[in-house]
């Protein structure tokens, strides 16, 4: 059995994409909680892991050549795993092409915009004072709203995402998607997003990765504390 791989993590879709790969995967690994209501992001030991402080970020003993590394950027994580154990990257050179492509997508586009609809839905208007901004939040629900138009008619043509096997892309995708309704999107002219997400969500490994650390998570829009430190200017 190889040796444990060292996950620092938070529970929010990043952090649940390695999780997820790692349960999957079946590989061992130590928990190290990083709260980023609480500023672990900061701390120096983690950005010597981690130098733009966020989650998740790996290291695994037997890295390259047998020697240690660690490696931020939740995709960058993904493509490693997969790349070590040759699972969840597609079986043929196209398919690992497809799969790039859609990972991606989430990296650059879903993430991102689905990130800022949470905050300016949810987040900013409970801040101190208010930033209630309705161009804002028109702005990420819309891009949110096409993005999922994007996925769903990719999901008429596939089983799931980049082909017809499940790969790291779904596993990127799934987290964010699975709260589309705080993202304020409706499913009910997506039948394939909707098909896909039961889908992937009733997978043994996904529910497992879901559910790490999910009793730590707290209502950031009840806790100052935590907004200073996850959305306070930083340099």
């Amino acid at each position: 059995m190889s040796n444990p791989i060292d996950l620092y993590y938070w529970p929010t879709p990043n952090g649940w994409k390695v999780s997820i790969m790692l349960e999957e995967l079946g590989l061992p690994y130590t928990t190290h909680f990083i709260d980023i209501g609480a500023g672990d992001q900061f701390a120096p030991e983690f950005l010597k892991i981690s130098p733009n402080n966020r989650m998740p970020a790996i290291t695994d003993p037997d890295g390259p050549d047998g020697a240690p590394i660690s490696i931020f950027e939740s995709g960058a994580i993904l493509q490693y795993l997969a790349r070590k154990t040759g699972q969840f990257c597609g079986p043929t050179q196209r398919d690992r092409i497809a799969v790039d492509q859609w990972l991606m997508w989430q990296m650059g586009g879903l993430g991102p915009m689905a990130g800022q609809a949470h905050h300016f839905l949810k987040y900013a208007p409970a801040m101190d004072p208010p930033n209630d901004l309705p161009y804002a939040k028109d702005r990420y629900r819309n891009e949110t709203a096409r993005l999922y138009g994007v996925l769903d008619r990719q999901l008429a043509k596939t089983e799931y995402v980049a082909g017809d096997f499940y790969s790291i892309a779904d596993m990127a995708i799934w987290g964010w998607a699975s709260l589309w309704e705080g993202q304020q999107q409706t499913l009910d002219d997506k039948p394939h997003m909707a098909r896909w997400l039961q889908t992937v969500g009733d997978r043994p490994g996904v529910i497992r990765g879901r559910a790490l650390g999910s009793d730590r998570r707290r209502d950031v829009t009840k806790d100052k504390g935590a907004q200073k430190h996850m959305f306070g200017k930083k340099h």
